[in-house]
């Protein structure tokens, strides 16, 4: 079966909640959108036609290619592949050549409020010095490079000073472990390390050098240099004929640098994702089909139009959005973004805001989980500032409470700006699934219909697809520019993953419904999917139920054992701060817990009802903001809990098993 985990036969997912607000673009917006309708009529009359108008719009190339898609070792996709292109050149050289040389491309902001401005000409000039250097370091096209780096530029500039040089750049997440870091460079066999001193986090420096020292102490590696940014100052273990200093060589090296057209299918990177049996998965993509759905996705869905967008992606570049949307499509398109190094809450919980306000930022794309922190803690931090040049939002990494969307627009949007949840993964490479803003009635909580280019469809257990109204799994049907090429060394994995659950489709894990309208609605990976009383319950529902209640910020459900119902529905909530207080008086939060319960029962059915909710602080969350709702299955099983190194506050599941433990019953 598929790494993401055996499909139970039976009932479809249930569909259990019902959404009949939109907001449609006002007129004005409409008007002036990039994208418009008749590009869903023009990518159905000849989709491969399509996709090749975009890449030839979007895309400057070496050599013109002449093939669009070759499919026919499926799953294996061969986009544009007589074609040669450099990433570099068309996310930089080519705007300087334009005139566009003084456009600020990256406005930096550090978390201890020092800054940085960019513009293409600068980083023409920094990315060729840097790609001088890893050229005089021994880097060659073809050869990987490991980038462990905090959200500071020279994390764009690293990434893109590979791509110049044809060398596929793996980054790993500034978070993560000496032992995680290491057996990302083995996989990948990478023969330089990128990395720094560390970076700023909560209001200190945190140290990143020391993990690349521990990984490359364990052996097995192919690396001969480390290349190191100074950026906070602080001490480090230096190894002389190893480890380099990248103010004193990148600073030194010339700034004429050519880039390297490669074809269109070279690797332009890998990056890892965790699977089910322990070990992370080298997900790879390839230059041409890669940049054309990037540019395309963010041209059209966040409505850029460059000469006056501030554009703004919360996400790491340890990420894949921070791939897609920091560093590749925003500048291939040529657009102005900010950057910021740190915590939404350092100093203060209005940074973000703050930022928003600073540089005028027009177009917000961030996780929500994010927006429900920031409900969290109040709209009155936000209204602290002037947030009117924000004129679309966007949602991206796991599916947005309908609350949530609802809280974004009216709080953040002033009740007047397009919302685009977006649907995508690390394997699609680029956006799937996401409203057009100046076309699509937007609905709280979906992300509606496939873009333009795009075929999804969902389907049954038995592979059919379902009717509106009914729910099941999400599968693409047809293959995409972005898509991923392969697990990097191991195709046997990549065909077993995500092609063997339902032959000729892609199927990576999850589970979604049709409404009366035919949107599609995510319904979160089916791993997380509860069974009670025959019932197929997703987690999301119950948690979006949760959610619409005025008092809770955030919620997460899992399923626990029950000896009844097979499994029943256990719920870990956090109070809006104005909800904080009431609990309190209430007495240990009884009848705030007895009046969720009634609501879910309301909203959904008595079926969702959860037998048990404790009221916490704060969730498991990994630092990119994800729930780990593996642990909080352990803690509702009363398991010893599992793994929990990659949390961004390790203390917190211990004070969730103490919270359980004394918790009322509400069976």
């Amino acid at each position: 079966m598929p790494e993401n985990g055996p499909v139970e036969s039976g009932p479809a997912l249930e569909n259990l909640l019902v959404e009949e607000r939109t907001f449609p673009p006002s007129p004005e917006f409409a008007a002036a959108a990039v994208a418009s309708a008749d590009l869903y009529e023009q990518a159905s009359a000849d989709r491969l036609g399509f996709w090749a108008d975009q890449a030839r719009e979007l895309l400057d190339w070496d050599t013109a290619f002449t093939e669009v898609l070759d499919f026919s070792d499926a799953p294996r996709a061969r986009w544009f592949a007589d074609g040669t292109l450099n990433a570099a050149f068309n996310a930089v050289d080519r705007h300087v050549a334009a005139g566009l040389g003084e456009r600020v491309a990256i406005h930096w902001e550090g978390e201890n409020g020092d800054t940085r401005t960019l513009t293409y000409a600068d980083l023409q000039r920094e990315i060729s010095r840097a790609a001088n250097v890893l050229g005089d370091l021994g880097v060659s096209t073809g050869d990987r490079v490991a980038i462990y780096l905090p959200m500071i530029p020279e994390a764009v500039i690293a990434m893109l000073a590979c791509a110049r040089i044809g060398a596929p750049h793996s980054v790993v997440f500034g978070g993560f472990s000496a032992e995680a870091l290491h057996s990302r460079i083995v996989d990948a066999e990478a023969k330089l390390v990128i990395t720094a001193d560390g970076g700023y986090r909560r209001g200190a420096p945190s140290a990143l050098k020391p993990a690349v020292d521990e990984a490359l102490a364990k052996g097995g590696t192919p690396v001969e240099h480390v290349l190191v940014v100074r950026r906070t100052g602080q001490e480090v273990a230096w190894t002389d004929d190893r480890d380099v200093w990248w103010h004193e060589s990148v600073d030194a090296a010339s700034e004429t640098h050519a880039p390297v057209a490669v074809d269109a299918e070279h690797p332009l990177f890998i990056l890892y994702t965790s699977g089910t049996t322990g070990k992370p998965k080298g997900i790879f993509h390839t230059t041409g089909g890669y940049l054309t759905q990037s540019a395309y996705t963010h041209r059209n869905v966040f409505d850029l139009h460059p000469e006056t967008d501030v554009y703004w992606c919360t996400a790491d570049i340890g990420w894949v959005t921070g791939h897609t949307y920091v560093t590749y499509g925003p500048l291939v398109n040529g657009a102005t973004q900010v950057m910021y190094e740190g915590t939404p809450d350092t100093p203060h919980r209005g940074r973000w805001w703050e930022i928003v306000q600073k540089y005028g930022v027009t177009i917000l794309y961030t996780a929500p989980t994010a927006i429900r922190t920031c409900m969290k803690w109040g709209g009155d931090i936000p209204a602290q500032f002037d947030l009117s040049s924000l004129r679309v939002l966007g949602s991206v990494g796991e599916p947005i409470n309908p609350e949530a969307w609802m809280w974004y627009r009216r709080v953040i949007g002033g009740d007047r700006t397009p919302v685009v949840d977006t649907w995508w993964q690390t394997e699609t490479g680029a956006i799937m699934i996401s409203p057009l803003p100046g076309v699509t009635a937007a609905k709280p909580g979906s992300a509606q219909v496939p873009l333009p280019g795009i075929v999804a469809d969902v389907l049954d257990d038995a592979g059919k697809s379902v009717p509106n109204g009914s729910g099941g799994y999400l599968v693409l049907t047809e293959p995409w520019p972005s898509m991923l090429r392969g697990i990097w060394g191991d195709e046997e994995r990549f065909r077993e993953t995500y092609w063997s659950r339902f032959p000729g489709s892609y199927f990576a894990g999850d589970g979604a419904k049709k409404d009366a309208d035919g949107d599609i609605w995510l319904l979160g990976r089916v791993d997380d999917v509860m069974n009670v009383s025959g019932h197929r319950l997703s987690t999301t529902e119950i948690e979006s139920a949760l959610v619409s209640h005025p008092w809770v910020a955030e919620a997460a459900v899992v399923g626990a054992q029950d000896a009844t119902t097979g499994q029943a529905v256990v719920a870990f909530v956090i109070l809006r701060a104005e909800a904080v207080e009431k609990a309190d008086e209430e007495g240990e939060g009884h009848d705030v817990v007895a009046e969720l319960r009634n609501h879910v029962a309301k909203e959904i059915g008595p079926i969702a009802k959860p037998r048990s909710i404790l009221v916490v602080a704060e969730l498991p969350k990994t630092r990119s903001g994800k729930i780990m709702r593996r642990l909080l299955r352990d803690v509702a099983e009363h398991r010893q809990v599992g793994d929990v190194t990659t949390l961004a506050d390790t203390s917190v599941m211990d004070l969730i098993a103490t919270g359980l433990a004394t918790a009322p019953s509400t069976d």
